[in-house]
């Protein structure tokens, strides 16, 4: 297309908006003039509306918790180490010993000695003994 002929064609596109835009206008202006009330309201409803929705994004944020650490005194006071840290952590998310041992790569007979170990150190008799203490000491979450 040659230049001049973009001009004319940006002219008369330019003319047309010009006029449906007087158009809108004049019908706005026709609504507003018979409707006041309902436009007023309709306006305030949508100030409260971006009021709230800014209000409830600031007050209702929860904040980032904390990163949970295991409670790292208490687990060297009671002497667990890491590995029986995994294997309570397995415990707790109600794995057996097998499920457990195939988890860690180690033997059922292993997984056996660190949770007898863990009994002792935890003072429990039974699994969820040992979860329950865990869960006081704030070992596992």
């Amino acid at each position: 297309m040659k230049r001049g002929l973009w001009k004319s064609v940006a002219a008369y596109g330019a003319a047309l908006a010009a006029g449906a835009l007087a158009l809108q206008w004049l019908e706005y202006d026709r609504l507003a003039r018979s409707r006041p009330g309902d436009i007023y309201l309709a306006l305030v409803a949508v100030a409260f509306l971006a009021l709230g929705v800014f209000l409830g994004a600031r007050l209702l944020v929860r904040p980032k918790a904390a990163p949970f650490d295991g409670n790292p005194q208490a687990v060297a006071s009671l002497g667990i180490s890491p590995r029986e840290l995994i294997v309570l952590k397995e415990l707790a998310a109600g794995h057996s010993n097998k499920e457990i041992a195939r988890r860690l790569e180690v033997s059922p007979n292993t997984i056996k000695t660190h949770l007898a170990r863990l009994y002792e150190k935890l003072g429990a008799v039974r699994r969820t003994d040992a979860v329950n203490r865990a869960r006081e000491l704030g070992l596992i979450a």
